[in-house]
């Protein structure tokens, strides 16, 4: 049942499990929310280096600082025993500040497992406080689906799972990334309504007249030499020591790196590396906003995640849409089968063997190497396909209609 929000601005926090810095779906969501009409806040966690409080013109960005427990338990077994029964327990110490800080809010999006629990108990509250209280649960990824848990006891992923089904059920909506995970939680949870599909696609971008040249620029890159672009995440699981070996199997290409990560420093001694000189570049992240024109400065984005799970394998990660996006053409392994499915419909990229780096470059250089005209209507292809179908704008249109549902303007 709908609840109207109580005269005045509706409120709504975006909980983010990480500095948001930025976190570019918590951020459009955020903008689209502002968009119609909230107040909003994207709620995230305070780490060094970061501003406590930003803004993102009316958007609060604020990062609460974890709480430490005032006599935290040392014992193995009990300690072994909290990661289960509390799971998940990093968070905890964000979750109390969360509960003492945070403002009552008439709409509560949670991003993920990590917060969905935590979203619960923030509605319960709100409502006494005479908010609306209403949760959504964004499943943003499989997670007990994953390769971060594909090596855990059954038992201990059973009891996790029961944990997520009773959030699910007191969730006021869910909504995921894509429609192929939409139809497997449906499955899975025996939802009684399905998820809403809200794609990671990104706003309508209008490339300049001329190129970028960024990449170049930023790198050195000789105009002449192909670029090959990752974005996301610098760490293990991601394949990109194997992208790095199919891109120096090309005649004459550069792999760009371009994220943040714990892999950061290991990638970046790899630039020294005198196999890899003038071929393997390694730079930092940038603002949503400026991405579509750094990626339509790679004359292809690669996706090199190996189908580890099925979370790999049904992911639609923004990376994906970022590139279409700028009319970037993309390779993906064929066992990301959401991916490869998008690319080959339009001929938008190429897939291949997602474990093999020959497999790899030989899908690189069937774009690489296509004469300019055919490489020209491959780019004109993946931008006139997310200026049609795969947009935000597009793609956040049944989202607001559902918010709008859970919490209607009062009167």
């Amino acid at each position: 049942m709908s609840r109207p929000a109580p005269a005045g601005r509706r409120l709504a926090v975006v909980l983010v499990p990480s500095p948001a810095n930025p976190y570019s779906r918590a951020l459009r969501i955020a903008r689209s929310l502002a968009g119609a009409g909230y107040e909003v806040e994207i709620a995230a966690v305070d780490e060094s280096g970061v501003p406590r409080e930003e803004h993102d013109g009316e958007i609060l960005i604020r990062r609460y600082v974890p709480e430490r427990e005032a006599r935290p338990t040392a014992w193995p077994g009990i300690r072994q025993a909290r990661q289960v029964a509390l799971w998940p327990e990093a968070d905890r110490g964000w979750y109390r500040a969360l509960r003492r800080q945070l403002r009552p809010a008439d709409l509560y999006h949670a991003c993920g497992h990590r917060t969905i629990g935590v979203a619960l108990d923030l509605a319960a509250a709100a409502r006494r406080a005479g908010r609306a209280g209403r949760v959504v649960y964004d499943v943003i990824d499989v997670q007990l689906d994953s390769q971060v848990y594909n090596d855990l006891p059954g038992i201990v992923r059973a009891v996790h799972r029961r944990r997520e089904q009773r959030w699910v059920r007191a969730a006021d909506a869910v909504v995921t990334v894509n429609q192929a995970i939409a139809d497997h939680i449906r499955r899975s949870w025996a939802l009684a309504q399905p998820a809403t599909v809200l794609l990671n696609c990104q706003p309508r971008w209008t490339p300049p007249a001329a190129r970028p040249n960024h990449l170049r620029a930023a790198t050195g890159i000789p105009p002449d030499r192909a670029v090959v672009l990752f974005l996301g995440k610098l760490a293990a699981g991601k394949g990109l020591d194997e992208a790095a070996e199919a891109v120096l199997r090309l005649s004459d290409a550069a792999f760009v790196l371009m994220g943040f990560g714990p892999w950061a420093e290991r990638l970046r001694a790899r630039d020294r590396d005198p196999r890899f000189a003038g071929r393997h570049f390694t730079i930092p992240a940038v603002h949503p906003d400026k991405v579509p024109g750094w990626t339509a400065s790679a004359d292809v984005s690669i996706v090199p995640a190996p189908p580890d799970s099925l979370n790999q394998r049904l992911s639609t990660p923004n990376k994906f849409w970022e590139s279409l996006t700028a009319g970037t053409p993309v390779v993906v392994g064929r066992e990301l089968e959401v991916m490869a499915g998008i690319l080959a419909a339009d001929d938008l990229g190429a897939s291949a063997d997602g474990r093999d780096a020959a497999a790899f470059a030989a899908a690189l250089t069937s774009i690489v190497d296509r004469p300019a005209g055919a490489r020209a209507a491959m780019r004109e292809r993946c931008r006139r396909v997310t200026r049609e179908r795969y947009n935000w704008e597009t793609a956040v249109l049944p989202y607001l209609a559902l918010v709008e549902r859970l919490v209607p303007v009062a009167g």
